[in-house]
């Protein structure tokens, strides 16, 4: 919980009870809880951000969630990535990119003998150099799984190829 972020005890009370629903929403609200100190209750809610209202209900956003110490659920059938389970099932997947794509062609650069160093690739796909080297860390390394070798040349530019 941030210093600004100062809750009262209903307040805290409403999120946590939210939090441990799986819709996220705060209602129903505690009994005691009615007229003008509910309203009170929400509108402070909603002005802090911790709250905010679909469909006539009130449902915790992150910053809700993040005020009692919780993380909004995963929906079901959703799986994290960093779930143990997640690495075993993608394993077997089949390694498929579509042509033409800009991740393509790094893939595509990356499987030449030599390499190919961060500008060349920048030049490939127009992208930034954080860009690309967020996509060999992110897209060809952790999601496709291809184990990526980094070499420094003789003038001194790293270069990067797929083994």
């Amino acid at each position: 919980m941030t210093a600004e972020a100062k809750l009262t005890d209903t307040q805290t009370a409403v999120l946590k009870a939210a939090a441990g629903r799986a819709d996220g929403n705060i209602e129903p609200l505690p009994t005691n809880l009615r007229g003008g100190a509910r309203t009170k209750v929400i509108d402070g809610l909603l002005a802090r951000g911790l709250v905010v209202q679909a469909e006539g209900h009130y449902l915790l956003t992150d910053a809700g969630y993040a005020a009692v110490g919780k993380r909004r659920p995963a929906p079901k059938g959703i799986q994290k990535a960093d779930a143990p389970d997640a690495l075993t099932k993608r394993e077997g997947t089949p390694r498929s990119i579509r042509p033409g794509t800009k991740l393509a062609a790094i893939i595509e650069a990356m499987r030449h003998p030599g390499g190919a160093t961060i500008t060349q690739m920048m030049a490939g796909t127009g992208w930034q150099a954080h860009t690309v080297r967020g996509a060999i860390s992110g897209m060809v390394r952790k999601r496709l799984g291809y184990e990526v070798v980094t070499e420094k040349g003789a003038n001194g530019q790293r270069a990067y190829r797929i083994a």
